[in-house]
């Protein structure tokens, strides 16, 4: 068969080919970028399932608008301005997970060969995404406190991006948050150059102690002209339950029309019965209740993870403290002859019961290769200690 060029420009996600290494009884795995099962809300689930289902079913088991569920593009409304934004149940559309929210802003965005700036390093599926639709990505570098404003607004002006994508909020896989001030100069920039910013936020209630700044979104309200030029992606993924399938996109009204009209090409619109359930879930007001079990969970888990990774790999190891998220991002220094390069680490560590996801996947170009990405969110404290005991043993068998 002759498949069409643009997948040329694309491969197999590295992750999940990963996952087919984990089938090994009694693997630890903090490779994937899920949120544990066990902390699922199923009785509120069930809820507004069985509410949504036994009055007046019909509307929410036929078709639907693209734009989405009118109660829940309300509800939604309702939920933003509890985080400090001020969106319209108009000024959003409601898509099949965030990930369609992104797919959406490739097909009605970029053209062969049109430059796009993503923080290196950035989530995985988004390079994929652009690069189908045949973006040349440029990699933005990040520090602890996010991506590096000055080298991105270098980077804006050079190229001439025809957006720039970030995850301000607990980035994946980097687990860091853009500060208060990086965050106002980026929609300064955006207004000034007329750049799309395309913000992702799937992880900013999952913070551990303290509240995250403001993100993109809400403080656009008070950069002028910033709001024209920023996008803004949600999702119910790691907050509610990704088998919902159930996102968000706000933007402009002009994108926000086209991928509309890209959305009804590809899927009609996202299920009624989900965005129903999704809907009267909100209304229960137990959603701040789970997150809080959440929070206090994940944070306990980092902190493990944390104590551990310095007792077990010692100087081996570098690693920021994440305030919130699912992900520790950490690189292999190599001293006193320990490993340096993660993908071979990775191997090693696999024979040991082990598994975490090699950097290198997560970068568009100029990979570290010292880098990788370790998840808590999935594994209890016992099997952290355990996995990362483990990762001691695998770097103990490199000597």
């Amino acid at each position: 068969m002759h498949f069409a060029d643009r997948l040329q420009n694309v491969e197999t996600s590295a992750i999940r080919e990963l996952f087919k290494l984990l089938g090994k009884p009694g693997i630890i795995s903090f490779a994937g970028g899920f949120p544990d099962p066990a902390l699922f809300d199923a009785v509120g689930i069930a809820q507004s399932s069985a509410a949504v289902l036994s009055n007046n079913p019909g509307p929410v088991l036929q078709y639907g608008a693209t734009e989405g569920y009118q109660p829940l593009r309300e509800g939604l409304s309702s939920f933003m301005a509890g985080k400090g934004s001020t969106v319209a149940a108009e000024g959003l559309i409601v898509t099949t997970g965030s990930q369609q929210a992104l797919d959406l802003i490739g097909k009605t965005m970029i053209s062969p060969g049109d430059k796009v700036i993503v923080e290196a390093p950035t989530f995985l599926a988004t390079i994929q995404c652009f690069r189908l639709y045949g973006a040349h990505i440029i990699g933005a570098p990040i520090d602890a406190d996010g991506v590096d404003v000055d080298k991105l607004e270098a980077l804006m002006l050079e190229h001439k991006p025809k957006l720039v994508y970030l995850i301000p909020t607990f980035g994946n896989p980097s687990g860091a948050t853009l500060c208060l001030a990086r965050r106002k100069r980026i929609l300064e920039i955006a207004a000034r150059t007329q750049t799309l910013v395309v913000e992702d936020d799937p992880y900013g209630e999952l913070y551990f102690d303290t509240a995250p700044p403001p993100s993109l979104l809400a403080l656009s309200d008070s950069v002028p002209g910033s709001r024209a030029w920023l996008a803004h992606c949600g999702s119910f993924s790691k907050i509610l339950s990704p088998g919902l399938r159930v996102g968000w996109l706000i933007a402009p009204p002009e994108l926000l029309a086209k991928a509309t009209m890209c959305k009804q090409f590809s899927d009609a619109h996202t299920s009624n019965l989900t965005q129903a359930i999704c809907a009267h879930y909100l209304t229960l007001n137990r959603l701040q209740d789970s997150l809080a079990v959440v929070r206090q969970t994940y944070a306990e888990r980092a902190r493990v993870m944390a104590e551990c990774l310095t007792h077990e790999l010692g100087d081996a190891i570098e690693f920021n403290q994440p305030q919130g998220g699912m992900f520790f991002w950490a690189r292999l220094t190599g001293a006193n002859g320990k490993p340096a390069n993660a993908a071979d680490f990775a191997k090693r560590a696999i024979e040991q019961g082990v598994a975490f996801v090699p950097g290198v996947s997560f970068y568009a170009h100029d990979a570290d290769k010292s880098s990788l990405r370790l998840s808590f969110a999935t594994a209890d404290v016992s099997k952290i200690r355990d996995g990362i005991a483990r990762l001691g043993q695998a770097l103990s068998f490199h000597d």
